[in-house]
C-alpha cells in the first residue's frame, strides 16, 4: 500500500472501559479500521489523564483507575479518515477526536520468509 508523503493523523482518546456491544472499544476501532483499510492504528494505554468530565484517571497504586485513557493514532489519507470517522461518529460516547495534518517519512513493509 501506498501512502502519500502529506498524510493525515487521527487521534482518538477515549477511556479504557468504554465498550461497543461485547468488546472493548479500543478493539474494535483497530480492528474496524484495518477491515477499512486504514495504512495504519496503534493504541496506547495512558498512565493518568482527565477529559471534558475533569475526573483524573490514574494508575498510581494510591489511586488505582480501572478506566485508565486510551489513545488510538491512525493514520492514512484525510479523505480515508473522514469516511472512517463517518463509522465512528455514533460509537464513540465519551472522548475527544483529532485529525490534524501530518508529512510521512517512511511507510514501509518487510516480507518475511514462512
Amino acid at each position: 500500500m501506498e501512502l502519500p508523503s502529506e498524510g493525515y493523523l487521527l487521534r482518538i482518546i477515549i477511556g479504557e472501559a468504554a465498550r461497543h456491544e461485547s468488546t472493548h472499544l479500543y478493539e474494535w476501532i483497530i480492528i474496524k479500521a484495518r477491515e477499512q483499510g486504514i495504512a495504519g492504528a496503534t493504541a496506547v494505554r495512558g498512565m493518568m489523564g482527565y477529559g471534558a468530565g475533569s475526573r483524573i484517571k490514574t494508575s498510581s497504586i494510591l489511586c488505582l483507575s480501572e478506566d485508565l485513557p486510551v489513545v488510538l493514532e491512525l493514520i492514512d489519507t484525510r479523505q480515508k479518515l473522514e469516511d472512517f470517522l463517518d463509522i465512528l461518529d455514533p460509537v464513540i460516547l465519551e472522548g475527544v477526536v483529532t485529525l490534524e495534518k501530518v508529512h510521512v517519512r517512511l511507510y514501509r513493509h518487510v516480507k518475511r520468509a514462512v
